[in-house]
C-alpha cells in the first residue's frame, strides 16, 4: 500500500470544516485514502443500488443513523439529495468540524451541488494519480520507468497494466458515463482518446479532430468537457503577459496518465516505448503530471501554463504563485545543449522568471548558464521550485 500525499491536507482540512470532498478519476484510490484517513469513519457507497434508494428516499435519517463518529460517503454524485441535508445536519452543530468525508469522480456534478448547499461548510482536495515519490516509498515499490510506463493508478502499478486499462476504459464508456447522465457514443469515445494518444501534448485544434471524426466542432468540445471533468484529459492554458509579443492563444491537450496514452498507442514495455515516436511527448507529459500532482497537494493555490510566441520561444510549464513565476522546460534527452538552455533564458526574461530549469533524463544537477540550471529527473522526485511553495524563487 501506498502512503498519499494527500492524507495531510485531508486531515488539516477536516480539522477546518465540517465536511471535506475528495474529488478524483475513478479508480484513483479516493475510498482508500479516506479511509486511511479516519479508519475510524462508518463508510456508505451511495453507488450500490440499495444505499442509494434508501438515500434518496431519507437522506436526512440515514446520515444520521450512519454517522455516529464520523461518515465517509463514497460516490456522492449519485445523490443530490445528500447535499441539502448535510447542510441542515451540518448547521445544527456548526462548530464541530471533521465529520463527513464526501466522494466522487465528477467534477462539475459535486462543485456545482455543493456551491448550492455547502458553501463555506466543506474543504476541497482532489486526488491526483500516484507521483513517483509515493510509489517509491510504497508496495509494491515501483522505479520512475516503471511508472512512466504503466502510469499513477494504483491498480495499473499492481498488475497487468494494459488489461487494467482496457477494463478501465470499457467500464468508463458503457457504465460511469450513463451513470453520470452524459450521452457518448463509446466508438467515437475510444477514436477521439486514440486520435488525442497520437498528437499528445500538441496545441488543440477541435476542428480538425471534428473533420477526422465526421462530428462538429461542438461534439467534439462535449467529449472534451466531459473527458477532463472526468480527469483523463488537461487542458493546459498559454500564459499571458504583456510583452508585445505575438503568442499562442490555443491551450495544450494531454492525456493526464502516461498509462492509458501507452495503451491507447499499444506500447506494453519500455523496449517498446524507447523507439515510439510519442516517446519525447509521453516524457513531456510524465514530467509535467508528476510535477503538477505533487503541486496539487503541496501548493494548490499554484497555477500552470505553457509558453510559446510566434517566433518559436517555448516552455512547457510555466508557474504562478501569486508575483512569482518558475518556467521549466522538459527534455527525453540529455537536456545539455546551450542553445536549449538559452532560448529558455529568454522565455524566463519574457516572463518576468529569475531562474528556469531543464528536467531531464540525465542523472545530477548541473548549471547550464545564470539562472538555468538542468536537472535530473532523479533530482526531482523531492523537489520542486521554491516559488511553488510561496517563497523565493531562490531553488
Amino acid at each position: 500500500m501506498w502512503t498519499r500525499l494527500a492524507i495531510h491536507r485531508v486531515s488539516k482540512l477536516l480539522e477546518q470544516f465540517p465536511a471535506v470532498l475528495i474529488l478524483g478519476a475513478r479508480q484513483v484510490g479516493k475510498t482508500t485514502l479516506a479511509r486511511l484517513a479516519r479508519p475510524d469513519f462508518a463508510y456508505c457507497d451511495l453507488e450500490q443500488p440499495h444505499v442509494r434508494e434508501a438515500f434518496t428516499r431519507q437522506p436526512a435519517f440515514e446520515i444520521e443513523q450512519a454517522e455516529r463518529g464520523g461518515l465517509i460517503l463514497d460516490e456522492a454524485q449519485f445523490v443530490p439529495e445528500v447535499f441539502a441535508a448535510l447542510r441542515g445536519i451540518i448547521d445544527a452543530k456548526r462548530r464541530r468540524n471533521g465529520r463527513f468525508l464526501l466522494l466522487g469522480s465528477a467534477q462539475p456534478a459535486l462543485v456545482r451541488q455543493i456551491s448550492e448547499s455547502l458553501a463555506g461548510r466543506v474543504g476541497l482536495v482532489e486526488l491526483d494519480a500516484l507521483t513517483v515519490h509515493e510509489v517509491g516509498g510504497g508496495k509494491p515499490k515501483r522505479g520512475w520507468r516503471d511508472v512512466w510506463l504503466r502510469g499513477g493508478f494504483p491498480g495499473a502499478l499492481s498488475g497487468d497494466h494494459r488489461e487494467w486499462w482496457e477494463a478501465y476504459l470499457r467500464t468508463y464508456a458503457e457504465r460511469d458515463l450513463p451513470h453520470l447522465g452524459v450521452s457518448a457514443d463509446p466508438l467515437l469515445l475510444r477514436r477521439l482518446l486514440t486520435m488525442l494518444a497520437h498528437q499528445q501534448g500538441g496545441l488543440l485544434n477541435a476542428s480538425q479532430f471534428g473533420g477526422s471524426l465526421g462530428v462538429s466542432y461542438h461534439t467534439v468540445q462535449r467529449y472534451l468537457d466531459v473527458l477532463e471533468q472526468t480527469f483523463l484529459v488537461r487542458r493546459l492554458p498559454p500564459y499571458f503577459r504583456n510583452v508585445g509579443k505575438r503568442l499562442t492563444k490555443s491551450p495544450k491537450v494531454y492525456l493526464r496518465d502516461t498509462g492509458l496514452l501507452h495503451h491507447l498507442l499499444n506500447i506494453s514495455s519500455a523496449a517498446d516505448l524507447d523507439h515510439h515516436p510519442v516517446r519525447g511527448a509521453s516524457w513531456e507529459t510524465f514530467v509535467l503530471e508528476d510535477v503538477l500532482r505533487r503541486l496539487r497537494v503541496l501548493s494548490p493555490y499554484t497555477q500552470s501554463f505553457f509558453w510559446r510566441t510566434a517566433t518559436g520561444n517555448e516552455a512547457d510549464l510555466v508557474l504562478e504563485n501569486g508575483s512569482h513565476h518558475a518556467v521549466i522546460e522538459i527534455k527525453a534527452g540529455s537536456g545539455t545543449d546551450l542553445d536549449a538552455a538559452q532560448k529558455l533564458a529568454k522565455c524566463a526574461a519574457d516572463i518576468g522568471a529569475p531562474k528556469a530549469w531543464i528536467i531531464s533524463q540525465a542523472p545530477g544537477v548541473q548549471q547550464l548558464m545564470p539562472g538555468i540550471e538542468r536537472r535530473g529527473f532523479e533530482a526531482c522526485i523531492d523537489w520542486l521550485p521554491a516559488v511553488c511553495l510561496g517563497g523565493a524563487n531562490k531553488s
